[in-house]
């Protein structure tokens, strides 16, 4: 007689799928179908990469860069990310700070690796980033959720943080411009959280993933730049997904003290070697060729901050959904809870109906929301509004 197969580890039974990547899929699948689906759900341009990058990448395939590469990165990208902090931030880093991953997510995860040990717990900001908490658990740490609501313009505050706390907590992870709100926080705000994580020594992780993407002159912060105290115990996380269209090539950076980024690269090169050796050559051109990348950038933010107003002044029109207006990633986060139906049942049934995607707000920490990407059409967004105006008056008959 067969036996039944061992049970799965503990990690695999305990992680939870991605929800923006399931809500994607069943919109994609429906249109695979013949569906005319209106997609929100989606965290990624729909711009293309541009031409000079790709050149680059497919240069660098056609000289035989096909070998492995160091695990922390080829050493002009790290020179170049190094130097491109300099020149945005005034932050001096040495390349041996700087490991580039197969993917901002990846990225984040090895900085939880890095600095969370079995039993210790991560301040986690809600909204959050569906990954953070998971992350955060594959570590086996443990995730304690802070819920910072549209009262607060969904920041965080010090005395939230402070009451927070325990002795078992380890590190604080901030992220600005936010994924899902587009919240983006002051220099002086986040100097503020900076200064309550210092006196209890935690470690922070500042995923800056969305810093070039931003409006109605928002300045980003590099975080590791508020101090000498935020610089020692800040790993930085960035990358290429996002402002440069890239998000398929996974290419994601991180920069940290020294000791931090060598820890880094000893769990990567056990995890994952290095990233795409060609791949790489293009995201140096990204940094390198500063004038054609500034003019796709320029190009991207014109649309997005345009979509980003449309889409706002379309949701706030609504009777009974209230939205913030961001100011920067390319989300929105209306407040739905005044509707009757869980946010879950709601994009459901909106989905159902309607045809359009949306993520819940439970998936980041907050029920009663959606977040809406407005990286589409303006066709789509114009269509997903006139579709989500109907849906909801039939919620208030």
């Amino acid at each position: 007689m067969s036996q039944s197969p061992a049970p799965l580890s503990s990690w695999a039974r305990q992680v939870a799928p991605s929800p923006t990547l399931a809500v994607d899929a069943k919109a994609k699948a429906l249109a695979a179908a013949g569906e005319d689906v209106c997609g929100f759900a989606a965290g990624e341009p729909d711009f293309d990469t541009p031409e000079h990058i790709k050149a680059a990448c497919i240069a660098a395939l056609k000289a035989g860069k096909t070998k492995y590469a160091p695990t922390p990165g080829i050493e002009p990208l790290r020179v170049a990310i190094a130097e491109r902090y300099l020149t945005d931030y005034g932050h001096k880093v040495a390349a041996g700070q700087v490991v580039v991953s197969p993917g901002g997510k990846f990225s984040c995860y090895l900085a939880v690796m890095a600095t969370c040990s079995p039993g210790d717990e991560a301040i986690v900001p809600a909204p959050f980033w569906v990954s953070y908490p998971e992350m955060v658990k594959l570590a086996g740490a443990v995730p304690k959720l802070v819920l910072a609501d549209d009262r607060t313009g969904f920041k965080l505050t010090p005395a939230q943080l402070e009451a927070a706390i325990t002795p078992r907590t380890r590190l604080l992870i901030l992220n600005s411009p936010s994924n899902p709100t587009g919240a983006v926080y002051t220099r002086a705000e986040l100097a503020a959280l900076v200064a309550v994580a210092v006196k209890h020594n935690l470690y922070i992780l500042s995923d800056e993933m969305y810093e070039h993407l931003i409006y109605d002159g928002a300045k980003p912060t590099c975080v590791a730049t508020l101090s000498p105290e935020a610089e020692a115990r800040t790993l930085i996380i960035a990358g290429f997904s996002k402002t440069y269209a890239m998000t398929g090539w996974r290419i994601g950076t991180l920069v940290a003290p020294a000791p931090l980024a060598k820890a880094v690269s000893e769990l990567q090169s056990q995890m994952s070697s290095n990233v795409t050796t060609f791949a790489q050559y293009g995201a140096l051109a990204a940094l390198t060729e500063k004038e054609k990348t500034a003019a796709a950038l320029k190009e991207m933010l014109v649309a997005f901050d345009r979509r980003r107003k449309f889409l706002h002044a379309g949701l706030n029109q609504i009777p009974g959904m209230s939205c913030l207006l961001a100011q920067g990633a390319f989300y929105l986060f209306p407040n739905i809870s005044r509707f009757g139906l869980t946010d879950v049942e709601f994009c459901h049934r909106l989905l159902e109906t309607e045809k359009v995607a949306a993520v819940p707000g439970s998936a980041f920490g907050a029920e009663g929301y959606l977040r809406l990407s407005y990286a589409t059409s303006d066709e789509i967004i114009a269509k997903g509004l006139t579709r989500l105006a109907r849906f909801c008056a039939t919620l208030r008959k």
